[in-house]
């Protein structure tokens, strides 16, 4: 048995919807006999297309005006829940998301769920999966509460994949009253500098723990060999709390969740807390002088030896095959 109807609240840079939106929308469409979007801000006929090949059958758009998507998005749903009566609504684990779910919780007086991984229907009843005690312990949870259900998903819990549909058609609901909260405005956006891959999208990824010794081993361990595989660079959280790598490259429970073809970790022991955010990789690759270490429980490769011995015979041997 499954939901009735499940919303999708969309979240797009410029006319391209998010990878992480995509994700939402697939597994909406397993869980539910209904599947629409909700998207504040403009490009709504390109946002309805992408949407559409992703399974929803309706596109819910408001206009932003300027504003701040969350805040808008959450009183415009407020006042379309009532009569649209989705079963669950379902937010990417972003900012923007957690701001709109945050005000929505308030304004429907709901509870909400948040950093979740996995989501399935037994018997007509939602449960959800995420983690608790800083990611130390995976607990499912079944709700009981009123509709509609309000769930945020860290990214990567689910494959994107497209339903070959057409666009989906778009409802058009203007602007909304937000209250004071609406007269707020972007006015500048700053993108963060990277160069290669992002973490979050790259398919190799090479993170490294405390491991690897001393935060001036991280560039020559871990950067290094990164980038000489056209790949991205991650950090555990142990060295991202020491100050040795700044939180933006944390991968986790508390950080981001990769799932890149190859995932190799280096020093890194494999607490729970890291194998949230990477143990769906396709291969992982580990490199730990601890042979008791956790990581090797999910690593498709083991090495047992020292990372200052291995990564550079690893180096050369790339450079040698050109």
């Amino acid at each position: 048995m499954t939901l009735n109807k499940v919303w999708v609240y969309a979240e797009a840079n410029g006319d391209k919807v998010t990878t992480a939106t995509l994700e939402l929308l697939t597994k909406a469409r397993e869980i539910a006999s209904t599947v629409e979007a909700v998207y504040a801000g403009g490009h709504a006929d390109a946002v309805a297309a992408q949407v559409g090949e992703y399974g929803a059958t309706t596109l819910h758009a408001i206009d932003a005006q300027g504003g701040m998507p969350g805040q808008v998005a959450a009183a415009a749903i407020a006042q379309l829940a009532h009569s649209e009566a989705p079963d669950a609504i379902l937010f990417v684990q972003s900012y923007d998301g957690r701001d709109a779910i945050a005000r929505l919780s308030v304004k429907l007086d709901r509870p909400v769920l948040t950093n979740g991984f996995s989501l399935s229907v037994d018997g007509g009843q939602l449960t959800f999966g995420t983690a608790i005690f800083g990611g130390a312990t995976l607990v499912d949870c079944t709700l009981s509460s009123d509709a509609p259900h309000l769930i945020a998903v860290r990214p990567k819990s689910f494959a994107a994949e497209s339903a070959g549909g057409g666009a989906a058609a778009v409802t058009n609901h203007g602007s909304i009253d937000a209250g004071r909260a609406g007269e707020a405005k972007v006015l500048e956006v700053f993108e963060e500098e990277q160069s290669g891959p992002k973490l979050e999208e790259a398919e190799i990824v090479v993170s490294g723990g405390r491991g690897i010794g001393a935060q001036e081993s991280y560039k020559p361990l871990v950067e290094e060999l990164a980038k000489q595989l056209k790949g991205a660079f991650g950090a555990s959280r142990a060295i991202v709390d020491a100050g040795w790598v700044p939180y933006a490259l944390q991968v986790g429970q508390t950080g981001k969740t990769v799932k890149p073809k190859v995932y190799i970790a280096l020093g890194i022991s494999g607490a729970t807390q890291h194998l949230v955010g990477m143990k769906n990789s396709d291969n992982i690759i580990a490199v730990n002088k601890d042979g008791e270490a956790p990581i090797f429980g999910v690593a498709d490769l083991g090495i047992v030896g020292d990372v200052h011995k291995v990564v550079p015979a690893l180096k050369d041997a790339i450079a040698a095959k050109g």
